[in-house]
């Protein structure tokens, strides 16, 4: 599924990034961080100094095996969890000094959330559960309208939009994640096992997506994911193993 120009939503049309030969900057930099959990004999170190930056228009997977740190990892660069050391940065500003109201503006208006589990309220309409993200931001009623269906029209939606969330296939219920990940016009989309919960030809169609708002429309991709053949179609790969970042394609690529 990749829109053509003329059938880009409004909301994908104000996500478009102007392309430059200029190397894009990091919208993200990670400098020993280091995260734990537990105390005393139960402490476990789920990040031990991970260091990286990850640049605006980026397809980045995160791969390990379960229990590895990457889950952690998404947590903490989304800003849903602190590290306990280390220094993050998100366009060179210190996530240190986002708190209470900022921090939730912040990550309400920079980052989309595509997640395996889906996070849909069943008893809710398709639309109402796409709006929320602009809900939350005190974005007006009719607004929050004209461009949750956008969203919907763009991801083949639009006819289940006064439908319960509950009666969506796996497949609709994804597409809907990512319309509600893309009304706020984020400038990084975080996947987690975007795909886990569908069969593979679905999972195709999603993935498509995906990659077509990182490379048509600049979105920033981050894909937490144990799967090769994902992770395989992005731009880089960080491998990460009992908390410590032990390969990274991007450096691979520059030697």
């Amino acid at each position: 599924m990749t829109p053509s120009d003329s059938s880009v939503s409004p909301v994908l049309r104000s996500a478009t990034r102007t392309i430059t030969t200029e190397p894009a900057r990091p919208i993200i930099s990670a400098r020993d961080l280091r995260k734990s959990y537990g105390k005393g004999q139960n402490r476990f170190e789920a990040l031990k100094g991970v260091s990286f930056d990850i640049r605006e228009g980026e397809s980045v997977a995160i791969i390990g095996k379960s229990g590895s740190g990457k889950s952690t990892l998404m947590h903490v660069l989304a800003l849903l969890d602190a590290p306990d050391t280390g220094d993050l940065e998100l366009e060179g500003v210190d996530t240190r000094t986002l708190r209470g109201a900022k921090l939730n503006r912040t990550r309400n208006k920079t980052f989309g959330f595509v997640f395996q589990q889906f996070f849909l309220t069943g008893s809710n309409s398709v639309l109402e559960n796409v709006v929320l993200p602009m809900k939350i931001a005190g974005i007006g009623r009719a607004e929050r309208k004209r461009r949750g269906i956008a969203a919907l029209e763009q991801l083949e939606l639009a006819d289940k939009a006064r439908n319960k969330a509950v009666n969506l296939s796996g497949g609709q219920k994804q597409r809907a994640v990512i319309a509600r990940a893309l009304v706020n016009n984020p400038r990084i989309i975080f996947a987690d096992e975007p795909t886990g919960n569908l069969d593979t030809n679905t999972g195709a169609v999603v993935e498509d997506i995906l990659f077509t708002l990182n490379r048509e429309h600049g979105i920033t991709l981050i894909v937490v994911t144990h799967d090769e053949d994902l992770a395989a179609r992005c731009d880089r790969r960080i491998h990460i193993r009992d908390g410590r970042i032990v390969d990274d394609s991007a450096e691979e690529l520059a030697a």
